[in-house]
């Protein structure tokens, strides 16, 4: 794979992340809005198992954003050692130039 090829991966793997992160986010939003109406209504299944899922996404996001942290810098520095922006001006030359 080239370099050019490779960081183009790494950036779609960087949104996929960041696709993920947002997922999780509004999963714990609905989780916290079935806890609220819960609370009116009180049954005792919801009460046990709800704050278990909310606190296992939790978990999950922290993991999330600690991957997408990491990756997006290693994307980053991938794209800065390589000089990333003038292999995509050389590829849209040679696209022109074909």
């Amino acid at each position: 794979m080239n370099t050019l090829k490779k960081f183009e991966l790494m950036e779609k793997i960087v949104r996929e992340l960041e696709d993920l992160q947002n997922s999780q986010q509004a999963l714990i939003q609905k989780i916290g809005k079935i806890e609220v109406d819960n609370i009116e209504l009180g049954d005792s299944r919801l009460e046990k198992d709800l704050p278990d899922i909310h606190q296992n996404l939790g978990d999950n996001l922290d993991t999330i954003s600690g991957i997408l942290d990491y990756f997006a810098g290693k994307t980053q520095n991938f794209g800065d050692k390589n000089n990333v922006e003038a292999l995509k001006e050389q590829e849209a030359i040679n696209n022109a130039t074909s």
